[in-house]
């Protein structure tokens, strides 16, 4: 699966980074083996720190907003 999105969970800061990766960031990711060491590397452009965070990717976005047991909303990207 080509990773399209990183989604970031920031514990520190209590947010969700979603950062939709460039051509260029997708193509730079293949060169690496592991994937969370070419994420380290994407740190400072976005703001994040690998150390407190968990992380997935994705090929699509699928975003639900739930409130009160109820969905409210859905986007997909």
């Amino acid at each position: 699966m080509e990773p399209r999105y990183v989604i970031i969970l920031d514990f520190c800061i209590g947010a969700l980074n979603i950062i939709r990766l460039t051509d260029e960031e997708v193509k730079e990711s293949e060169q690496y083996d592991d994937f969370e060491e070419y994420l380290s590397t994407l740190e400072d452009k976005y703001g994040f720190k690998l150390n407190n965070c968990q992380w997935m990717t994705t090929k699509n976005l699928n975003v639900y907003w739930y409130d009160n047991g109820q969905e409210v909303s859905s986007e997909q990207f």
